[in-house]
């Protein structure tokens, strides 16, 4: 599951309050700063809502996924003064220039480091690693999502893939990717609510409610039964679609994105998951005023309770394997939202490829000694290795693939072995 750690340096602006300044700030703003040895290339993009003034800011140089932003804490704004406040102590304090085309300052991050922002015109712009178009599809009440087109061949033969991220990713994860596939398939990709450029409202961010915004884009989009291609959890919304709208797709590939959200072992359950049907149950006593809500007591004493007794139980028989709850307790924001928001799938009745990394190369990379690394590949062997043959049962037609030694982001340590698993998948559907 993709948990990934916002970008190290990020903003958002309010700028020209009152008469502080006359210049119009909106568009997108590009600047260059060296902590260490390396440069990284940084771009804020300013915008007004609501009458407030705001901005995004991504270093598109650090990691694979450029679309990746982070707000900051404050933001003040004193004639031509301008002074942010990020996680960590961070801060940036510059003047915007009498011409309304740069602004001078330094970013201090346990160092001062200068930093001079320069509007970015269309001859200018740094341009993205991969060439594809944007546009924003409305996906739900006053929520636009932004969506990637690679492009790729035009005709009624022709294969469409949608690619969906892992939580916290954007779809630019995918620029060096898909350039693999676009001589075969046209490729879009879908950034969800909460992350990059798409809308980021205060709710939505149940499992069924994401896979509904896939259907949206897809439905704006034309799209005639597409393959989706899911990493980490958007297994939680392919397996959403396949369920309930099955004559929607063509098919699905989970890249290493079969776990529990995805599809649910009955015979295992999965504390997480179950502590969340546990207290969403235990909410309703609290309804209708004080009122006693027979139905839900008897479903909590007579299902869930004895349920989630017998997971916790089956957890004390994996020795090493780490708590769920406790890998995502460090989650915020929309990320902690999609978690709390996973449901349960126990039937995919649509064609499914599952690529799994099994073991993860992380996990046997974790400690120095080779003891150490093969007692910590054993525990991911039997986490992953259980999970995999839960898959197997649950969806017994899907084709499912273990690629040793590979990285959680399978599409990028093991490129080939991913692209000739899809390519052979795709060409057997009907």
């Amino acid at each position: 599951m993709t948990r990934r750690a916002p970008a190290w340096i990020g903003v958002l602006a309010s700028f020209c309050a009152g008469s502080a300044c006359a210049q119009d700030l909106t568009g997108d703003w590009q600047g260059t700063v060296t902590p260490v040895t390396r440069s990284f290339r940084l771009i804020l993009h300013v915008e007004k809502i609501n009458g407030e003034w705001k901005a995004n800011f991504a270093n598109i140089d650090q990691g694979t996924d450029r679309g990746l932003t982070e707000p900051a804490n404050s933001v003040t704004v004193n004639g031509s003064d301008f002074r942010f406040t990020l996680d960590g102590g961070r801060s940036y304090n510059g003047k915007v220039a009498a011409d309304g085309n740069s602004i001078a300052g330094t970013l201090n991050i346990g160092r001062a480091l200068p930093l001079e922002f320069s509007r970015a015109t269309p001859a200018t712009a740094w341009a993205h690693a991969s060439s594809h178009s944007v546009r924003f599809v409305a996906a739900d009440q006053d929520v636009k999502l932004e969506v990637l087109d690679w492009g790729g061949p035009a005709g009624g033969n022709v294969r469409t893939l949608v690619m969906l991220t892992g939580n916290g990713n954007t779809a630019h994860v995918f620029d060096a990717f898909v350039p693999q596939l676009t001589g075969r398939y046209h490729v879009y990709g879908i950034t969800r609510r909460g992350f990059g450029a798409s809308s980021a409202p205060a709710s939505g961010y149940g499992a069924d409610r994401l896979g509904d915004d896939v259907l949206a884009v897809i439905d704006a989009l034309k799209i005639a039964k597409p393959v989706l291609v899911g990493h980490s959890i958007a297994g939680e919304e392919m397996s959403s679609i396949g369920s309930r709208h099955p004559e929607s797709v063509a098919g699905l590939i989970y890249l290493d994105a079969g776990y529990a959200y995805a599809l649910y072992d009955t015979t295992r359950g999965d504390t997480w998951i179950d502590s969340l049907e546990l207290r969403r149950k235990l909410e309703q006593l609290r309804c209708c005023d004080g009122e006693q809500n027979p139905q839900a007591v008897r479903e909590l004493l007579q299902t869930l309770l004895p349920q989630f007794e017998q997971t916790l139980r089956n957890q004390l028989k994996m020795p090493g394997a780490p708590s769920t709850a406790g890998a995502v307790s460090g989650s915020t924001g929309a990320a902690h939202a999609i978690l709390e928001g996973e449901q349960k799938y126990t039937k995919i009745p649509v064609p499914v490829l599952a690529i799994y990394a099994a073991p993860h190369k992380q996990a046997q990379q974790a400690n120095s000694t080779p003891e150490a690394r093969a007692a910590q590949a054993a525990v991911d062997e039997v986490i992953v290795g259980a999970q995999i043959t839960a898959f197997g049962r649950g969806v017994p037609t899907a084709r499912v693939v273990r690629i040793p030694d590979a990285d959680h982001y399978v599409f990028q340590s093991n490129e080939a072995d991913v692209l000739r698993e899809m390519n052979a998948f795709i060409a057997g559907l009907k």
